[in-house]
């Protein structure tokens, strides 16, 4: 028996066509919303802020703060340990040098003084001595070399008689004998004695030499222990202003710790903060400006210290010409730093639109300045005024440099003055 087979209307190429309908449609469809309904925006003109590019000195530079110091500070440590007797002036005195500022006790060091000069006492008596006895000796064996002189001077006296009365037969051979044997005695008696005061001398020479180097040694450290004593009074080292005197009466210092210290008030240096983004680009020399009074000085930079603390580092700077009158220790001043010569070049203002685009384009108006669409531009330097245009823009170009908050994915801006 023959089955009817029913005819399908749904078959694989009419599905197929109706699957690729759809999707062109779609296609369409998103092209139309993403060119007309994301593309143009209106915007009321008194919303944005329009600037104009021109051209002009320009001159690369950032704010900075810096707080006045003295240009020379110098510490003040107790070079001795001990305690807090005595404060003849107090915090912010103006100081002479090696005027007293205050005194330590110290019994230990003042106990090793007087052990130090009984030692040399001592010593210098045990010299003293010992020079006598040298005296004395030299007198004894000056004696004894003037009787040994005597004696053969006798000897020899006697000699000579006794060899001509020899000669002549007058005396025997053993009387002759007896005055040659007494004077030849006498000689070497004589050569002895030279021999031991010339090694007395020696000795006594070099016994006195050791104890003047072992005196002049003692004498050393007793001045030494005389200075360690003396430095329990504390001086002024310079002319100056007493700042962060931290002394209290019966307070106790270690040695080596801080008591305070003297500005020198001859002259002023400025310690700035700047962000180390700029570590590479701040050197000696860099200069900056500074308005004190209504007048502007200028600073230039005498010592950049590349240690980076939290995210900034310091330099010193220091007054060029002339400082101002009116500036005092701990004062902030505000500092333009100039990183770049002035030089002429195409200037676009600053503006909230950095944040939005990062200075890679800008919304640009046209002619008659109803409309303004994005163009891409490069910008070079910067200053907290102006940006520096290097490609994009030309002299005489208007763009908006408000935020872009709102704008970021609209190519064209429709601008509308709102009816008065």
């Amino acid at each position: 028996m023959d089955r009817v087979i029913e005819k399908k209307y749904w078959n694989r190429k009419k599905l197929y066509m109706i699957a690729g309908i759809a999707a062109l449609v779609g296609l369409i469809g998103a092209s139309v919303y993403l060119t007309s309904g994301k593309s143009k925006l209106n915007v009321e003109s008194d919303r944005i802020t329009i600037s104009e590019i021109k051209e002009g000195p320009f001159k690369e530079f950032i704010p900075v703060n810096g707080v006045v110091l003295p240009v020379t500070t110098i510490y003040l440590d107790a070079m001795e340990g001990g305690r807090v007797e005595e404060k003849f002036v107090e915090d912010g005195a103006i100081m002479k040098k090696d005027q007293p500022i205050l005194r330590l006790s110290n019994t230990d060091l003042e106990l090793q003084l007087a052990n130090q000069e009984t030692q040399v006492f001592n010593v210098l008596t045990q010299m003293q001595i010992s020079k006598n006895n040298s005296d004395q000796n030299s007198i004894n064996r000056q004696n004894q070399d003037a009787d040994v002189d005597n004696a053969l001077k006798e000897a020899e006296r006697l000699y000579t008689v006794n060899t001509k009365l020899y000669d002549k037969k007058a005396i025997g051979l053993q009387e002759y004998q007896s005055s040659k044997n007494m004077y030849e005695y006498q000689l070497r008696r004589k050569k002895l004695t030279e021999q031991i005061m010339k090694a007395d001398a020696v000795s006594m020479k070099q016994q006195v030499d050791q104890m003047g180097e072992s005196y002049g040694q003692m004498k050393k450290t007793l001045a030494l222990m005389q200075k360690k004593v003396g430095d329990l009074i504390v001086r002024a080292p310079v002319d100056g202003q007493l700042t962060s005197l931290d002394a209290e009466i019966g307070q106790n210092k270690n040695k080596g710790e801080r008591l305070g210290q003297i500005d020198v008030t001859d002259g002023f240096k400025v310690r700035v903060d700047i962000d180390e983004h700029y570590l590479t680009r701040v050197f000696n020399g860099l200069k900056g400006e500074a308005v004190v009074g209504g007048k502007t000085y200028t600073l230039s930079i005498k010592k950049v210290y590349t240690q980076v603390t939290g995210g900034r580092f310091q330099v010193d700077m220091q007054f060029v010409d002339s400082i101002p009158t009116s500036i005092r220790r701990g004062q902030t001043l505000q500092i333009g730093l100039n990183l770049s010569d002035e030089r002429r070049a195409v200037l676009l203002p600053k503006g909230g639109f950095f944040q939005g685009t990062g200075g890679n384009w800008i919304f640009k108006l046209n002619e008659s300045g109803t409309t303004a669409y994005k163009v891409d531009i490069q910008l070079g330097s910067q200053n907290p005024d102006y940006y520096e245009v290097m490609q994009g823009l030309k002299v005489g170009d208007k763009v908006i440099t408000s935020g872009y908050d709102n704008y970021t994915n609209v190519q064209e801006l429709v601008l509308k003055k709102n009816a008065p």
